[in-house]
């Protein structure tokens, strides 16, 4: 798949139409389909936590050995999910762009560390 190639263009269209959807939506969705998920206890979130530190370095040491394109592509999503002029500034998506953002500039320090 080339960067002119239309389907790359889609397949991200695709990608923000599922966070707008899911991810993204967390306010659309209704209070009742809430009601029978249990709270996660103190455990879980530790866990969670430690899978999103190594989630967070494992791709920074994928990006860190991927192409040009490719940090820029991240770049390109995270400019993608920042708030649009005149839409809300919700705080959680702008915090996610800048996370994305920094992700690819410590990759780009790991990079450089190992030339």
């Amino acid at each position: 798949m080339t960067d002119t190639d239309p389907s790359t263009h889609e397949l991200r269209h695709r990608a923000l139409s599922r966070w707008d959807d899911e991810g993204g939506a967390i306010v659309a969705v209704p209070d009742e389909a809430h009601k029978d998920v249990p709270d996660m206890t103190n455990a879980e979130l530790v866990l969670l936590r430690v899978r999103v530190i190594a989630l967070e370095n494992l791709l920074i040491a994928v990006l860190a050995e991927g192409s040009d394109r490719q940090r820029k592509t991240a770049l390109e999503m995270a400019d993608a999910i920042s708030p649009r002029e005149g839409f809300t500034q919700h705080p959680l998506t702008i915090r996610a762009a800048q996370q994305m953002s920094d992700l690819v500039e410590r990759a780009n320090r790991v990079r450089a560390a190992q030339s």
